[in-house]
């Protein structure tokens, strides 16, 4: 709650015994299968995981509270990246571990998203790309039109569990949750058949990651609002708009050695830049004259889309091609904040 405009913390301290509450594993099953995904090392997806949910949930809810309760490894995936410049590591946790984790989230997400920044817009209910955008331009229009677009090096494998824990403890009392979260960041990935130890990173794919990212990166958020700076951050993507040149390079000095010293991060400085806005891409979109635009990467990325949907070696009928691509185009433009063209006839 709020007291005189500040965040104050209510504690609660069975946090431990709601996780484990048969309507919250339930409620967190509910969730994973909704959002679907692959299955983990032991080979079991959702619905088979469904079949026998209450049997499955009390053995989980009774292994847990017994603290015989093992993580399995994530199963490591390599997704390239858009730009064809290395791989994105994602991990996929097993479904017994993903409905413990989003019971954690649904129990630990009311209390700790109040206290995180207006200027965070990731994985956050109620916030999106769009806001973020929209957002930026505001800022940009309002004469704050150079940019500080900082570059986090793959953050999610770089989380200090040591100071993540300790900022965790600013919203969790029960040190059981504290503890049972350390297990899971410390649950280790399989590549190629064999466990390799975690001893930092957060799981990026997994229900917990984008919560706990955003307790990391709150610290920063709450840097720079200290500082007077104005700023928008959507999970690891962060810009701060400035007036000038000489003090947005300032600011690039001062904020990438607090992100190194103070946060245990990496600055990816080949990706990290000082410019005005319209050479800046956030969230795949360039704010030009007041305007959001698309970038010329992401036009480029949705030409190849339209290219795989269309190619011309393969017997799909021209109508399900079309069909394909309206329905890749409304989300993508939606996504973008773009006008969908209506047909009227």
């Amino acid at each position: 709650m709020r007291i005189n405009g500040q965040m104050r913390l209510e504690f609660h301290p069975r946090l431990f015994e709601e996780i484990l509450e048969v309507s919250s594993l339930r409620a967190a099953y509910t969730a994973v299968r909704k959002n679907k995904g692959a299955a983990g090392i032991d080979g079991i997806n959702v619905e088979e995981y469904g079949v026998k949910l209450d049997e499955e949930l009390s053995r989980l809810k009774q292994e847990v509270e017994s603290w015989t309760y093992k993580p399995k490894a994530v199963r490591r995936v390599e997704i390239p990246k858009p730009d064809g410049k290395g791989v994105r590591l994602l991990g996929i946790p097993c479904v017994r571990d993903r409905v413990i984790q989003m019971s954690i989230k649904l129990v630990l997400e009311p209390i700790i998203d109040p206290t995180f920044s207006d200027n965070s817009y990731g994985f956050r209910p109620g916030r999106d790309q769009k806001q973020a955008v929209g957002r930026a331009k505001e800022i940009v229009v309002s004469g704050k039109e150079y940019v500080v677009d900082i570059d986090l090096c793959k953050f999610f494998d770089r989380v200090n569990h040591d100071r993540l824990i300790s900022r965790l403890k600013k919203y969790v009392e029960d040190s059981r949750v504290l503890r049972l979260i350390g297990l899971i960041l410390r649950s280790g990935v399989m590549v190629d058949g064999v466990v390799i130890g975690t001893n930092e990173g957060t799981t990026q794919g997994s229900p917990l990651s984008p919560l706990l990212s955003n307790v990391v990166l709150d610290e920063l958020d709450k840097e720079l609002e200290q500082r007077g700076l104005v700023f928008c951050r959507y999970a690891d993507d962060c810009n701060v708009f400035l007036r000038s040149q000489l003090s947005a390079e300032r600011v690039m000095r001062s904020v990438s050695k607090f992100i190194e010293k103070r946060l245990k991060l990496k600055v990816n400085e080949e990706k990290s830049k000082v410019a005005r806005s319209e050479f800046v891409k956030f969230l795949g979109m360039t704010i030009i004259a007041g305007t959001i635009a698309i970038s010329n990467v992401s036009m480029a990325r949705a030409m190849d889309k339209v290219g795989m949907l269309t190619l011309r070696n393969t017997n799909k009928p021209i109508e399900k091609a079309m069909e394909e691509i309206n329905r890749w185009y409304v989300g993508w433009a939606d996504e973008r904040q773009l006008e969908i063209p209506v047909n009227d006839n």
